[in-house]
């Protein structure tokens, strides 16, 4: 015969079990990390999968190389980015910039673009004498930088030149003229020939580090308008060599030192 005292105390343990087990089975588990491992697989001549993985990339380098070292274009002479206050490859880049990204900007806004100016640490290259390539272009633009066309008004633009001439560089300029006086400050200011409207709306071609704010470029931050032409620096290099079949040397003097 079955003890009710004891039957009910053997259940109450029971239910007391299942209550834990369950308890239990719902905790989330924790696990910590507590050694990481790793070693070294040398690419090296010595090592039996160079071989297998030159062979697999050999012919997308091929291709690629096919693509780079085609002839777009020719250079006379070296084209640098030497210069006191502006430099032949700096010139040269800024007017490009101009006139391709004009092509794009009046289709889509119907406007044009009044100056470029870029940056002379941006020019990571010179153009040799000789046969000009899309590598070159890559050489001198290494970067994914792209045109942004910025809005400002001409008080902005006055800014522009205090800029050049607090810099000491040659940085890359076009549509834009200005004179230094003996104080070191900017006069006779013109863009496209034309003295500067404090009260117009001028818009500056530029990359989208430069209108950010990059190189101390604050005045970009006071931008009324602001236009991504999508469009790379290194691709408007690329097409203006596709269009030429001799590159100019230009040396005319944008900066002038009264």
């Amino acid at each position: 015969m079955i003890n009710p005292k004891k039957y009910n105390t053997l259940l109450q343990y029971f239910v007391l079990f299942l209550t834990i087990s369950v308890l239990i089975s719902c905790t989330q588990q924790k696990f910590y990390l507590t050694k990481i491992e790793g070693k070294k697989i040398g690419i090296t001549n010595s090592n039996a999968e160079v071989t297998e993985i030159e062979n697999y990339i050999k012919p997308y380098r091929d291709s690629i190389d096919i693509d780079l070292n085609a002839t777009l274009a020719y250079a006379p002479q070296n084209i640098d980015k030497s210069g006191e206050w502006q430099s032949p490859l700096g010139s040269l880049q800024a007017d490009v910039s101009l006139k391709r990204g004009n092509l794009i900007f009046k289709s889509r806004e119907n406007k044009s673009i009044d100056v470029c100016l870029l940056n002379h640490g941006g020019i990571r290259a010179i153009i040799n004498k000789g046969n000009v390539t899309s590598r070159t272009a890559f050489e001198i633009m290494p970067f994914e930088n792209s045109l942004i066309v910025i809005g400002l008004k001409g008080s902005q633009i006055k800014e522009i030149a205090s800029y050049i001439i607090e810099s000491k560089k040659p940085q890359p300029l076009s549509g834009m003229t200005f004179s230094i006086d003996k104080n070191n400050n900017a006069q006779n200011i013109l863009v496209q020939g034309k003295p500067v409207d404090e009260t117009k709306t001028y818009y500056v071609a530029t990359s989208d580090y430069l209108s950010n704010g990059g190189d101390n470029m604050k005045f970009f931050a006071k931008s009324v308008e602001k236009y991504d032409l999508d469009y790379k620096l290194r691709n408007v290099l690329i097409d203006y060599f596709k269009e030429v079949d001799t590159i100019p040397i230009i040396n005319d003097k944008r900066i002038i030192v009264e």
